[in-house]
């Protein structure tokens, strides 16, 4: 069981954040101090009924005091709805900030973050802890001031009535604040317990339950060991939360027989101060019902040391994941980067002028210390500084010129991938620097770099929505007639003209209701939109047939024309017409320079081709002989 502790500081960070809401809660202590009034007069009203009432037999007195206790216990409930709905303001309040905050916070963590966490874990901080804290406002604080106030309050009364009934009352105080202590301690351990397993639980659901999942465990699952696997997962969360629920009731039962006790004794004690005249039955009664009163807020009082333990564990958990500081962040006073416009004209979008330069450029992926958190990959292995054979680029520099296409070839491994995620700024270059256009992209704004740079990656996501809004995603403004163009040039309009709702078809948890090449094509419509100086394509043509390779390879051609691009092709047959070639293996270049170049140098390019031929060959021959 995890024995992880509260973090220092914890609690004094929560306070920058209930301060946001001052005004509700300068109106929820005043209704405080309302309702602690309120509870203290009852009972006196109830012990002047009695004595001045009752006993003498005026009856004129009864019923006008019966109806000032109607009349408090209507003025109660007005008190009350002020409270509960002061607090719902401050709790709901408090959730909105801390929810957008970490939200806000998890975008700007580096792709290695997301490469790494489970999304169960991850979403359920967003959920399930970040709602845990609402629990902070909503009733803790709310419990807090009305508890503290009443109790000032009803004590002051009981003082006033019976001092000797007081101090037996008070003395039994401390017998209700040790069990909260003992077992307030057991539950802030279970419940980050919990926690930890409803993570899981929702690692394992979110994996399962998305559709690519769920197609590889239809196909190569087992359901029995799947099922068997989520059951020991419920298990734990089942065992976990029977413990809270055993330690919680256990509190109840300890405080219930407290205040029985102490209920005996006031009862034995102040009924000899009334037979021996010393103290009035009223002031008995009120007494009685004022020592209820009394320890209704220390009940609550107890109860909060085990409620403030378990929530700040909430708390604590997100402050853990605001703590942990983006690698690839934007460096304080970042300019904007501008591409220049081709055409000199204000308002139209650049079109080139930006060339791509990498100088030294080094990189190995960061480890997990440095990008997550433990218990947001609690089944990963920890990684170990592996050397020299962590490196995944050496020492690399190439430019690609403004308004060219470079293509990177070479073996898959060799780091390819990751010298088009260095332009973006994905991932931060361990040493060296990435510049664009004379930049080093770490001194622009990450929006502008945004700006700059379209993408195309081999796995293209879609979000769960329609044609219209994964589109839109790369640009908002675009009006309809540029969608179509962008969709013409991408030579997937006529597909999704033919399509009952057209652009606005639901696509499906990501984009799985299309082909590979519908998604691809949607994906280089989402490009051209966005229209980019710079433009990268890791494979943008992959899950395309030959002959729909070939129209998007002229559709390229024309929507490349004057942007800086970037390619990473395994058919070297559709890099042939780049200006420049790298040859990229083990993270170095190797060879450079144009196709025809290459193939003169026989080299590595050259075998890679000439074996690429054989393969095409061979399959032409196979398909005629078919």
């Amino acid at each position: 069981m995890s024995r992880q502790k509260i973090k220092p500081g914890t609690l004094r960070r929560i306070l920058p954040y209930a301060v946001r809401y001052r005004k509700q809660l300068a109106v929820l202590v005043l209704a405080s101090i309302a309702c602690g009034a309120i509870t203290a007069a009852s009972p006196l009203m109830l012990k002047f009924m009695i004595d001045d009432g009752i006993v003498p037999k005026k009856f004129e007195i009864v019923v006008m005091l019966a109806f000032g206790i109607v009349l408090l216990a209507l003025m109660e409930s007005f008190v009350l709805y002020i409270e509960a709905r002061c607090s719902g303001r401050i709790g709901e309040g408090l959730v909105y900030d801390l929810r957008t905050e970490v939200f806000e916070h998890v975008q700007r963590q580096p792709l290695a973050f997301f490469s790494r966490v489970q999304t169960g874990a991850l979403v359920s901080r967003l959920n399930t802890d970040i709602a845990g804290t609402r629990q902070a406002i909503t009733s803790l604080l709310t419990q807090a001031v009305s508890a503290l106030l009443t109790l000032a309050i009803v004590v002051s009364t009981m003082i006033y009535l019976s001092w000797e009934i007081t101090l037996v009352a008070l003395a039994m105080v401390p017998l209700f604040l040790f069990p909260a202590r003992i077992i307030g301690r057991k539950l802030q351990r279970l419940t980050r317990e919990r926690m930890n397993l409803d993570g899981e639980m929702g690692s394992m659901m979110s994996e399962r339950f998305n559709i690519s999942g769920a197609e590889l465990a239809k196909l190569y699952g087992r359901p029995a060991s799947e099922a068997a696997l989520f059951e020991e997962k419920a298990g734990r969360v089942r065992d976990i939360t029977a413990l809270n629920v055993v330690y919680g009731r256990m509190f109840f039962i300890v405080i219930t027989v407290l205040t029985s006790m102490t209920t005996a004794i006031v009862y034995g004690f102040g009924g000899n101060l009334v037979i021996s005249g010393t103290l009035q039955i009223g002031t008995l009664v009120a007494m009685v019902t004022l020592l209820f009163r009394m320890y209704g807020p220390i009940n609550q009082l107890s109860g909060l040391q085990i409620q403030v333990l378990t929530v700040l564990v909430s708390f604590d958990r997100i402050f853990e994941i605001l703590d942990l500081k983006p690698l690839v962040a934007e460096k304080p006073g970042a300019h904007t980067l501008v591409a220049i416009d081709e055409s000199g004209g204000g308002g139209v979008r650049a079109r080139g002028g930006l060339d791509v330069e990498f100088d030294h450029v080094s990189f190995r992926y960061p480890t997990a210390e440095e990008v997550s958190l433990a218990s947001l990959e609690p089944m990963a292995l920890r990684e170990k500084d592996r050397g020299d054979n962590a490196w995944i680029l050496k020492e690399l520099s190439f430019t690609a010129p403004s308004g060219q296409l470079t293509a990177l070839v070479g073996p898959s491994g060799a780091g390819k991938t990751t010298i088009t995620q260095l332009v973006p700024r994905l991932y931060e270059a361990t040493s060296g620097t990435v510049r664009i256009g004379g930049h080093d992209v770490r001194d622009v704004t990450l929006q502008s770099l945004s700006d700059t740079v379209g993408v195309v990656s081999q796995e293209t996501h879609m979000f769960h929505d329609t044609i219209r809004a994964n589109l839109l995603y790369a640009r908002p403004e675009a009006t309809e007639e540029e969608l179509i163009e962008a969709c013409r040039a991408a030579l997937i309009w006529d597909a999704i003209s033919a399509l009952p709702n057209g652009l606005d078809t639901v696509v499906g948890d990501r984009g799985h209701r299309l082909s590979g090449g519908e998604k691809q094509r949607i994906a280089l419509g989402r490009l051209l939109l966005k229209s980019p100086p710079i433009v990268v394509l890791d494979e943008a043509t992959a899950h395309l047939d030959s002959e729909s390779e070939a129209a998007i390879q002229r559709a390229l051609k024309g929507a490349l024309a004057g942007r800086t691009s970037l390619v990473i092709a395994h058919r070297l047959s559709t890099v042939r017409d780049a200006d420049q070639i790298l040859v990229v293996d083990a993270g170095r270049i190797r060879e450079r320079g144009t196709h025809e170049e290459l193939l003169a140098q026989g080299g590595q390019y050259a075998s890679l081709y000439h074996t690429q031929f054989k393969e095409d060959d061979t399959e032409t021959g196979v398909q005629r002989s078919a």
